[in-house]
């Protein structure tokens, strides 16, 4: 009897939430915050252009770390299934070693890419890399 009771009164706060007494976060502090420094509550950030190509290469990126992580489990796999026959073995290490050859050309050029655009541009232009690049690096 004592478990049913029990079980009710959980079931009861989960199902109203009034119950549980949640905790302020700060909403209506920031809220104030922006209202005093200037900021409209219903203000919808854009994006520049270089943002947002900033923010495709980011994905770019991301997906090609799943199709690595994707090609070294499969050839796992078709190493693990080979059962000591050459065949499968050679063709799990060359997509090993094609997968490890291709993440590493496209970190050392994102990485170049990083280190010495900002460089040209602040030479260039005098502009600052955030202001000009904003998220891309």
């Amino acid at each position: 009897m004592k478990k049913i009771f029990l079980f009710i009164i959980l079931g009861l706060l989960v199902i109203f939430p009034s119950f549980t007494y949640a905790i302020d976060l700060g909403n209506k502090l920031l809220t104030d915050t922006a209202d005093v420094a200037g900021y409209s509550p219903n203000t919808v950030t854009d994006y520049t252009l270089s943002q947002t190509v900033g923010m495709v290469i980011r994905i770019a990126l991301s997906f090609m770390g799943v199709i690595f992580l994707a090609l070294m489990v499969y050839a796992g796999i078709l190493w693990m299934t080979a059962r000591g026959e050459e065949e499968p073995i050679k063709k799990a290490q060359k997509i090993i070693m094609a997968s490890i050859i291709g993440l590493i050309i496209v970190v050392s050029a994102y990485s170049i890419t990083n280190y010495f655009v900002p460089l040209i541009i602040d030479q260039s232009t005098g502009m600052s890399t955030k202001s000009f690049f904003g998220i891309l690096f």
